[in-house]
């Protein structure tokens, strides 16, 4: 009993207890105060807007509790610390306030409103900031592939599967896959954005008011798209919360393996690509050390990102289908960590893939290595020599055995030479242009013509049809942001009006 009387007199006897004040409160104090308190204040001027239009308070009162409003979210946020007379940020700001206008008007400023739907908009604003800033830098990843993907349109390299060399293609080919990869991304978290950009106000605590409020008004005020308008599933729902973790999660797993691909094709040993001077490290004892950092630094945020937004799936799996805890200041920071470090990735690797210098030379010398065009004398054979497909396979594989046992590569055996490894299984014949041919890594890319092809022509129809594709995107992403300021006008030409009683 001396413990626990010695352990109750170190904690205190009301809430909150020191160690819950110290392990927890300040910790989402802090989270509020750097994350929420802009989008606090505006879920603050649109509300008591719309309570002012509806005529639930008048005119005098409203202007008054606007200006006291108006002076409290002026305030140096970075300078508030948390204080064990006030559970969080949001009951520190209404003391705040009701020290400018007096506790009934400052009370009134919650009429029709609950912390529920209010945090839950206060999330989703801050979310779709995010997600929008993401898409604006995945958007600036995407121009640079696109560019670098234009010069190299017949800059062959090899191709890998399993690790291993398999077929040439070209460095445009490579990049417009990454681009098409980012682009189904992008596609991911505008649909996020668009589950996210819904407005929840008017839910209440779940089963909205008995005042006669506009839950459109302040939608619209607050730039929200749309409303959650089943009252229940606008506290309960967390599929926002998901899908955002799951299109940052994807993009970043996405990016991480292409990722590894640069890191290696900037080793010494494979040496075609070249990180530029201001994205390498020189090391602290070996002076002829260019670390590419930049692209490490990168593979790890990426890392990081995905784990901060599986971090609030798993958070949100399991809990109960209503308003709790485990979805809201908790799990919130490890989604905005998630896209400022998704962010930091995208705008990483546009700086390195913009600058990079690529090593033609040394790129078409691999592609004519390790046998990799050997697919094309199956395809000669079986398309133009009458051969069937399955004993072409096989011949190829003959021919690649014999040159394996020589030490030589395919350029480096004669037309005769390839002919006497193929007679004894079947009765054809190479010529010299023939084969040839098929040795060219160059010629190996320009025959495959089909859509979606390796063939430079195609490529650069695909390029040209993404660039288009792009620019649009570049355009909604725009209109968008036009939009949200148009709509941060709005509520800031409403709140104006209703201080000076226009």
């Amino acid at each position: 009993m001396e413990f626990k009387e010695a352990f109750i007199k170190e904690e205190g006897r009301t809430f909150p207890g020191k160690t819950y004040a110290e392990h927890l409160l300040k910790h989402v104090f802090n989270d509020q105060r750097d994350y929420l308190f802009t989008e606090m204040f505006a879920i603050h001027r649109a509300h008591v807007v719309m309570l002012a239009e509806q005529n639930i308070v008048n005119q005098e009162e409203a202007a008054e509790i606007l200006a006291g409003v108006e002076k409290v979210r002026g305030i140096d946020c970075s300078q508030l610390n948390y204080d064990p007379l006030f559970e969080d940020l949001f009951f520190m700001m209404e003391s705040r306030l009701a020290d400018e206008i007096g506790p009934d008007l400052a009370g009134k400023v919650h009429i029709a409103r609950s912390r529920n739907d209010m945090g839950v908009a206060m999330y989703r604003l801050v979310l779709r900031r995010h997600i929008l800033t993401l898409i604006d830098h995945a958007l600036g990843l995407g121009e640079a592939l696109l560019e670098q993907a234009k010069e190299h349109t017949e800059t062959v390299m090899t191709a890998y599967t399993h690790t291993q060399p398999a077929q040439p293609t070209t460095l445009g080919h490579y990049l417009l896959a990454i681009y098409d990869i980012l682009d189904r991304d992008i596609s991911r978290l505008w649909s996020a954005y668009h589950t996210v950009n819904a407005s929840p106000m008017g839910a209440a605590a779940l089963s909205t008011t008995s005042f006669p409020i506009s839950r459109d008004r302040v939608r619209e005020l607050l730039g929200f798209r749309s409303i959650v308008e089943n009252s229940y599933d606008a506290i309960a729902g967390g599929d926002y919360l998901l899908e955002t973790a799951a299109a940052v999660m994807i993009l970043m797993t996405d990016t991480g393996r292409w990722i590894q691909d640069f890191l290696q094709q900037a080793t010494r040993e494979f040496g075609v690509i070249r990180v530029a001077d201001a994205y390498v490290q020189i090391s602290s004892i070996m002076p002829q050390k260019r670390n590419p950092v930049s692209i490490e630094h990168s593979r790890s945020l990426a890392s990081s990102a995905a784990a901060e937004a599986m971090t609030a799936i798993h958070m949100i799996h399991n809990t109960p289908f209503g308003d709790i805890v485990d979805t809201e200041d908790d799990l919130q920071p490890h989604l905005y960590r998630s896209y400022e470090k998704a962010s930091r990735v995208l705008k990483l690797m546009k700086a390195v893939i913009t600058t990079m210098e690529v090593d033609e030379e040394k790129m078409k010398e691999r592609a004519g290595q390790s046998f990799i065009t050997i697919t094309e004398l199956s395809d000669v054979l079986a398309r133009d020599k009458e051969v069937p497909f399955r004993k072409a396979h096989k011949l190829a594989s003959e021919v690649s055995k014999h040159c394996a046992a020589a030490g030589k590569e395919l350029y480096e055996v004669s037309a005769e030479t390839v002919n006497e490894w193929i007679k004894p299984f079947f009765d054809v014949t190479l010529t010299s242009e023939e084969w040839t041919a098929i040795t060219n890594p160059l010629e190996f890319v320009q025959r495959r013509k089909i859509r979606g092809g390796t063939n430079p022509k195609e490529v650069s129809r695909m390029i040209s049809e993404r660039k288009k594709t792009h620019e649009k995107l570049v355009q909604r992403v725009a209109d968008e942001h036009s939009y949200l300021n148009q709509c941060s006008q709005l509520l800031d030409t409403a709140v104006l009006d209703r201080i000076t009683g226009k």
